[in-house]
């Protein structure tokens, strides 16, 4: 009988360790992404000045119905930026871009290449969550430019991603589809930032429409190419 108790117990020890069991009902939100960065030169000083600026925005109707800024996660030090549209609801929960099912999408797509987090760096277009998880429209987008080509250029990185419509026509053009643009590397400058930039598909949209995930696949390979190209060093 004992012998039998023993049995269930390791099996229901190893089936809650499977499924950690520890995160599943821990009251706290979850910090994935713990790493401390080098920052070089005076970038960390200037990316605290912008998120305070952001912050202290005023009326602002996004602000006025989010529950926390989404400044952005990865590694400030990165050579390779990664723009989305705005925060969802489990964005705005944790106060980090791409943590719902759209961001795992992004990891998985990210770790085909060999990136992850710790060597890219991650924003959106707006730092606020629009109501109803709706694309933020085109007074909020002009609203923010100004801060996102800021946070561009302080990251100054080699290479920028712009996942979805909203990220392309911000950057690139508003008279654009991704069926035009994506699958083309565009030089851009941004202020002081010259930058190879590629669009292509958001997470989101790839999981309602799994058949595009074979041309989001077709960019993946290219940025692989161009950061060989460039001779981008990825940290680990």
């Amino acid at each position: 009988m004992t012998k039998k108790i023993n049995t269930k117990l390791n099996k229901l020890i190893k089936y809650y360790s499977l499924i950690n069991y520890n995160l599943v009902y821990d009251n706290q939100s979850i910090n994935r992404y713990k790493k401390k960065f080098n920052i070089p030169g005076n970038k960390e000083e200037l990316l605290k000045k912008l998120k305070s600026s952001l912050k202290n925005i005023k009326n602002c109707e996004l602000k006025k119905n989010a529950k926390n800024i989404v400044f952005a996660d990865g590694n400030p030090g990165a050579k390779i930026m990664i723009i989305g549209e705005g925060p969802g609801s489990n964005e705005d929960l944790e106060g980090l871009p791409f943590v719902g099912r759209a961001g795992t999408l992004l990891d998985k797509m990210l770790e085909s290449i060999n990136l992850n987090r710790n060597n890219v760096y991650i924003t959106n277009v707006v730092n606020y969550r629009p109501p109803e998880n709706r694309k933020p429209n085109e007074r909020e987008i002009d609203r923010y430019l100004p801060y996102l080509k800021k946070h561009i250029e302080i990251i100054n990185p080699k290479i920028l991603i712009l996942l979805g419509s909203t990220a392309m026509n911000s950057i690139i053009s508003d008279d654009k589809v991704i069926s035009e643009v994506r699958g083309n590397w565009i030089e851009k400058k941004i202020g002081n930032c010259k930058v190879s930039t590629i669009v292509s598909f958001h997470p989101a949209f790839l999981m309602r429409q799994p058949a595009q995930k074979k041309l989001a696949w077709v960019d993946l390979k290219m940025i692989k190419k161009k950061i060989s190209e460039l001779k981008i060093k990825i940290e680990e």
